[in-house]
């Protein structure tokens, strides 16, 4: 009788699929462009940073502007990062979508908000943000963020 092969491999055999670098993923392909989530209340603001994003060589994931949203278009459209503002329409903020995204998918987020203060800070640590970005911010300070997060998230694949 053969005896079965698990006994003889690794825990690191046994944790999920190893890629050869050539082989990765569908979802991470390294020639597709990253897809950025714009979560912003003031449709405006969200309007120019989507034009912003697609300028710079990146692909727009959608535009959500509550936290309601904002969790169902990561769900669905999977983005590499989110910016995301802390005051949205409804209830819930922003640091609830990005606890709420970062648990269900492990989507981080750039927080671009005029709300930053420690206690602010405290309670958005857990979803691991990638940057904060002060209100009023330019376009270009938008997207030196976004390439500097896309850049961290990079050197951890």
């Amino acid at each position: 009788m053969l005896k079965p092969l698990s006994h003889s491999l690794s825990p690191r055999d046994q944790s999920g699929p190893v890629f050869l670098p050539d082989e990765r993923p569908a979802d991470r392909k390294t020639d597709e462009p990253h897809r950025i989530l714009i979560v912003e209340d003031d449709y405006l603001v969200a309007m120019e940073a989507e034009a912003a994003v697609v300028e710079a060589g990146f692909e727009a994931a959608g535009i959500a502007n509550s936290a309601e949203e904002a969790v169902k278009l990561a769900k669905s459209e999977r983005p590499t990062l989110v910016v995301m503002d802390i005051r949205l329409i409804g209830k819930r903020d922003g640091i609830d979508a990005a606890l709420d995204i970062f648990q269900e998918t492990g989507v981080r987020c750039i927080f671009a908000t005029a709300h930053h203060t420690l206690a602010t800070r405290t309670r958005a640590a857990p979803t691991a943000p990638l940057g904060w970005l002060p209100k009023p911010y330019t376009m270009e300070d938008l997207i030196d963020t976004i390439r500097s997060a896309v850049a961290e998230l990079s050197d951890h694949d």
